[in-house]
């Protein structure tokens, strides 16, 4: 009978679908892991999100050039003339021609101080009299060191745009990871939301052929006066319903693909944009047991939300010592040590006319004056401390009570979060268990409503029944075919839930951070 072989594998023909559109129009198959791989690589969203590590990362390179060494080089060329007032000076005019030029190197230490090293070189030359060496060259290398011991003391202090840096570029790859995960979620749900609207099409559309061939059979029993013309027009104003349940069921497709298909970002002009999508897998039904305890282990451990909400903790609790710290007097430890070096061209005077012309000069090269200065013939330092109090701190006080509420605010907000991970993955758990129920319920009252309609139809073959408790039942089965494929897609979707609520949506796809941001 044809009823018979249109109902008895109904399930099968809901769940091992064929494209339902006719004609040519080009169609493009899809899998879901195909449409996350697709998705990942392809939406705009990720595109956007990708850049803010890279950004974090530049922020962190930046911060770290707080500790680069710094080479400071200085030139100085100076020319003076002035008259001569005093008579030594053997000189009307006496001019003064002084170069000097230097390089340091300067370095940052993590204890937040910082130390230098200068070598310093000078010619000067006069043209006064009575110069013992003119020109003369002369050389210093210089060895500093400043020590903050208690404010602005440690390396915390020190390294504070770096760790809020690192900071910020862990939590970059948590949001990251979550847009990741949100998206593979939002790809589950569009791709079997689809599913559900082809295959509620599907459900519709054979309806609709019960009802016509309903409506065949009873014109042809009218034409030879089996029945009234009243149930030509029953069967018509039925026929007429399910045509517009499969307009609707039609658009709910076109609105399904375009979801999916903006998530692929196919809504661009072009070849692809114009393809219908057809699903290519089928909801499965396969239980999946997993403990409470479990599961929230591991949300607690795979969480994006908790490990940027941690990391925001690590900055505050940072921020919170760094102000205390600055509440300390200054208490700066200077310590210098340098080492002179001399030479030039030495005039020798006569000593029974010390005020005479010079009997001979003795010419030394610069050289010697680097030599004294890096064989520190010549010792030199000074160390001392600078203790500076504050009359008024009112502001930096200020400032621990902020960062102290900063603080106590994360971590309120973090234990706050953990409450909603542990009620995201109960739901998850609780509907995955519900839908699993719904679908073996609704499994048996399909296979029930099948039964049910088959009966009526042969008693409507007999003259037992009328075509109202037909139409009536056929109503009733198509509402059970969409209700218990409703609730296999409502399965799948907990499923992809609980994925989500646990972290793990990545993990379980091999999908890693490395393979969107270069290392």
């Amino acid at each position: 009978m044809r009823i018979k072989t249109i109902f008895i594998p109904a399930l099968v023909f809901i769940l091992f679908f064929k494209p339902c559109f006719s004609g040519e129009e080009e169609t493009l198959s899809l899998s879901l892991e195909e449409c996350i791989i697709r998705t990942l690589k392809d939406n705009l969203n990720v595109a956007v999100e990708v850049i803010n590590p890279e950004l974090a990362d530049a922020s962190l390179i930046k911060a770290k050039e707080f500790f680069m060494p710094r080479l400071d080089i200085g030139f100085g060329n100076e020319r003076t003339e002035s008259p001569s007032y005093w008579w030594l000076e053997q000189a009307d005019t006496v001019t003064n021609k002084d170069l000097d030029y230097s390089a340091t190197l300067v370095q940052q230490i993590p204890t937040g101080g910082n130390f230098s090293l200068t070598l310093y070189n000078n010619r000067y030359e006069t043209t006064a009299g009575f110069q013992v060496i003119n020109p003369r060259y002369g050389s210093s290398l210089r060895f500093s060191l400043t020590q903050p011991l208690l404010k602005n003391f440690g390396t915390k202090v020190s390294r504070r745009e770096i760790l809020i840096a690192r900071n910020n570029l862990d939590i970059s790859y948590s949001q990251f990871e979550k847009v990741l995960i949100d998206t593979v979620y939002r790809v589950q749900e569009a791709y079997w939301n689809l599913v559900y609207a082809i295959e509620d099409y599907k459900v519709k559309q054979q309806s609709l052929e019960l009802a016509q061939d309903l409506l065949a059979k009873n014109r042809k029993e009218v034409e030879v006066g089996k029945l009234a013309q009243i149930e030509i027009l029953n069967a018509e104003a039925v026929v007429a319903s399910r045509e517009a349940d499969i307009l609707a069921a039609e658009a709910l497709i076109r609105r399904s693909e375009d979801l999916l298909r903006d998530l692929l970002n196919l809504t661009e002009e072009g070849e692809m944009s114009q393809k219908k999508i057809i699903p290519l897998d089928k909801p499965s039904f396969i239980q999946e047991e997993i403990s409470l305890g479990e599961a929230l282990r591991k949300a607690l451990e795979k969480s994006p939300d908790l490990e940027m909400r941690k990391k925001t903790i690590e900055t505050n609790e940072l921020n919170l010592n760094i102000a205390r710290n600055q509440l300390l007097p200054n208490l700066d430890l200077e310590f210098s040590y340098w080492s002179p070096g001399l030479s030039g061209t030495e005039n020798v005077f006569n000593p029974l006319d010390p005020f005479g012309p010079p009997i001979d000069t003795i010419t030394h090269p610069p050289s010697d004056a680097l030599k004294d200065a890096f064989g520190f013939k010549y010792d030199n330092w000074t160390v001392g401390l600078t203790l500076s109090l504050p009359l008024s701190n009112f502001t930096t006080k200020a400032d621990v009570v902020k960062a102290r509420m900063e603080m106590e605010k994360s971590q309120l907000e973090l234990k706050n979060l953990e409450k909603q991970v542990y009620l995201d993955v109960k739901d998850a758990l609780r509907d995955i268990e519900t839908n699993f129920k719904r679908v073996e319920a609704y499994r048996v009252a399909r296979e029930l409503a099948e039964k049910r309609l088959e009966a009526e139809v042969k008693k409507l073959n007999v003259g037992l029944t009328t075509n109202y408790f037909v139409l009536q039942y056929q109503d009733e089965l198509a509402k059970e075919r969409s209700l218990e494929l409703k609730s296999l897609v409502d399965y799948n979707l907990a499923l992809a839930r609980l994925e989500k609520a646990l972290g793990t949506s990545l993990e379980k796809r091999k999908i890693t951070i490395s393979q969107f941001i270069g290392e």
